[in-house]
């Protein structure tokens, strides 16, 4: 009986190439860009997120515009190629965060909820989980909190696909809402 349930359990937490993995937290605004893959026989081996600062009273915040994913060999930062899904102009992008060894694997998104009248941002920020079990934390937002833990993608991150409300107009702008990572 124990050994069925575990068995059942690991056919259950295994993710395979081309899988994708998620998290329940993501705000609702917004559509989903297309899916970018890092080029063959490369890994995510670093991020940086574009992020717009707090902008005050007179503002409207729209904290986490977009995130780049670093593709590199699994053995060195030589960077072959950044991908990004959907994104936002707001904000600049932060210096890049790089696993000290080994590749992205897993990822918590903070996510501000629904003001109601209120000033809406969604995502503000982003932590991922190294294979070497650093978890790096982005230089994002201020609002809200981190949700769980995504699944994890054994060989690695290798595909990005964010969800992203346009432009508003004199409405209120929430860019990056939610995002999904493709596995190796």
């Amino acid at each position: 009986m124990f050994s069925a349930v575990l068995i059942s359990l690991l056919i259950q937490a295994t993710i395979t190439t081309g899988q994708w993995i998620s998290v329940s937290n993501g705000g609702p605004w917004g559509d989903w860009g297309s899916r970018q893959w890092c080029p063959p026989r490369t890994v995510a081996r670093g991020f940086s997120l574009r992020v717009e600062r707090p902008l005050g009273s007179d503002g409207d915040d729209t904290a986490l515009n977009a995130i780049r994913l670093y593709c590199a060999s699994p053995s060195t930062r030589d960077t072959q190629e950044t991908i990004t899904s959907s994104e936002s102009s707001w904000g600049d992008w932060t210096p890049v965060s790089w696993c000290p060894s080994g590749h992205l694997m897993s990822f918590a998104l903070q996510v501000e909820p629904k003001q109601g009248d209120g000033d809406d941002t969604a995502a503000n920020n982003i932590m991922m989980q190294c294979s070497d079990h650093t978890v790096l934390t982005g230089k994002g937002g201020y609002w809200g909190t981190f949700g769980s833990w995504s699944w994890t993608c054994p060989s690695g991150i290798c595909g990005i696909q964010t969800r992203v409300e346009g432009k508003q107009g004199r409405g209120d702008d929430t860019a990056l809402n939610d995002v999904k990572f493709g596995c190796c």
